[in-house]
């Protein structure tokens, strides 16, 4: 089996790569830190597994569709997961995101995710066959006040996944969208304000394959906030947004490397 994973030099994406890597298994390990990249690529070759690993930024689409269509002539990819990601909030005092930082999560976190994976639609679709996985957010589902440019980053890319669930579902291409909650990662730590219910990454990684391998077109976690967004939809928009401004208001102490 072959893996395509992005963002995998740490966090989620890390801890994804490890998840698959065993013997049988050839990963390819996307990711902007060369030198954690190797890191995480020598730990997955110590479990079995064979790997080419790119220092590569998704926002250069040109690298990366070159680099995946040659992993993929050599090792037919059965898994792509598009990870990468950054995020911001509004600036202290809640004052408005410099304008390169609401740009570059538009273009890492929605359009990286495209050019990640459209370089290998069409020879999954040659073999009627692959898994696509696509990492949203529960923010896709309640934007949040404090982050505008990382909820529409996120919401865009949960549309263009359920349109590919249309057109490809069919095809025999399975399409999962991951709308996680908060995970425990080095991006996470610098979150100022609550983080309910929040996951390891490696209790993430499991469960984002496991639904990945059911074939489920939708994984959300954790489940009570998951219910509790569901349920906060319903209701009027001033208890929506006093349940945001509750539950979900936190600052970042730094602006994400972008």
């Amino acid at each position: 089996m072959a893996v395509v994973v992005t963002g995998a030099s740490h966090g989620l994406g890390a801890a994804l790569a490890l998840h698959y890597a065993a013997p049988g298994v050839a990963l390819a390990l996307i990711g902007r830190n060369p030198d954690r990249l190797d890191e995480v690529a020598t730990s997955c070759r110590q479990r079995g597994a064979e790997v080419e690993a790119a220092a590569i930024d998704v926002r250069d689409g040109a690298s990366l569709g070159d680099f995946l269509r040659g992993f993929d002539a050599r090792h037919p990819v059965a898994v792509v997961i598009a990870n990468a990601g950054v995020e911001g909030s509004l600036a202290p005092g809640r004052a408005s995101e410099p304008e390169d930082a609401v740009l570059a999560q538009l273009r890492i976190n929605l359009e990286g995710a495209i050019a990640t994976v459209s370089p290998l639609i069409e020879p999954m679709r040659a073999r009627r066959a692959g898994r696509i996985v696509l990492i949203s957010s529960l923010a896709a589902l309640m934007p949040l006040a404090d982050q505008p440019a990382y909820s529409a980053s996120k919401a865009g890319l949960m549309a263009w996944g359920e349109a590919l669930l249309a057109w490809l579902r069919p095809q025999g291409i399975r399409v999962t969208i991951v709308c996680p909650g908060y995970i425990a990662t080095g991006m996470s730590d610098r979150y100022r304000g609550a983080r309910p219910f929040q996951w390891s990454a490696e209790r993430a990684a499991r469960h984002i394959a496991a639904g990945a391998a059911r074939g489920r077109a939708m994984v959300a976690f954790p489940w009570p906030l998951v219910w509790l967004i569901r349920l906060g939809r319903l209701a009027p928009r001033p208890v929506r947004a006093a349940f945001i401004d509750r539950f979900l208001r936190f600052e970042i102490d730094a602006p994400a490397a972008l």
